[in-house]
């Protein structure tokens, strides 16, 4: 319960420091998750994330990101996969990014609420347009609390729950073609959500994302509606 109560006093201490900044925006992120179990040991992971741009005026990105997962145990489980995304800029032509990417995730639990810890590696194989590509590695810890409001017999099957998780990414290769910076960015985020059955569930919610630029630092006020399945 500790640990639940200081990453609440983080959220908001992100939310602070990203209002603090000059470069502000408001957009709308749908997230559509699948994770399908083929055997005991093996299986595949596929989402797809659609991002508008500031003040809901266009789509700006399209993420496409599928893997193959083995699974250790029932807590623990390894990822391989590739990341296709494209950003639909302004007064430039389409930007491209291709990313491989090793993710490991570690699930436990405190009292009622599952932990979620995700570990991950990018190999990101950028396009520059205007300049020579950049590759560059970036590692991301994600966290997420979820807590059913209402519990079963034989767990959490059906029913309203709430979310926290929070993100920080970090370049850890070639940030001087990026940022200028190991500390990329950090997302901050509250949920409320619906479970309908062991298969699928529906949340909304918001999330704060601060992005540390070369020049100029982006304070993002995003609303999203997430979509979980499982098979």
């Amino acid at each position: 319960m500790r640990i639940y109560i200081f990453f609440l006093a983080l959220v908001c201490l992100c939310g602070i420091t990203a209002t603090a900044q000059t470069n502000h925006q408001n957009s709308g992120w749908l997230f559509l998750m699948n994770n399908n179990k083929l055997s005991k040991k093996w299986g595949t992971h596929f989402d797809l994330q659609l991002r508008s741009s500031d003040d809901w005026s266009k789509l700006r990105n399209v993420l496409i990101r599928p893997g193959f997962t083995y699974f250790i145990d029932n807590r623990n489980d390894l990822t391989l996969g590739y990341l296709f995304t494209q950003t639909y800029a302004p007064s430039v032509s389409t930007l491209t990014e291709h990313r491989i990417w090793q993710q490991y995730i570690h699930k436990h639990k405190i009292g009622k609420i599952n932990v979620n810890h995700r570990f991950r590696l990018e190999q990101r194989f950028i396009d520059k347009q205007s300049a020579e590509d950049v590759f560059a590695q970036r590692a991301r810890y994600f966290v997420r609390f979820l807590l059913p409001l209402q519990t079963e017999a034989n767990g959490f099957e059906k029913g309203f729950f709430v979310a926290l998780q929070n993100e920080v990414f970090l370049n850890i290769q070639h940030k001087h073609e990026l940022n200028g910076h190991i500390f990329d960015q950090n997302r901050a985020y509250a949920a409320a959500g619906y479970r309908f059955n062991r298969h699928m569930d529906v949340e909304a919610g918001y999330m704060s994302q601060f992005v540390k630029g070369a020049m100029n630092n982006t304070s993002n006020n995003i609303v999203q509606l997430a979509v979980y399945t499982r098979f």
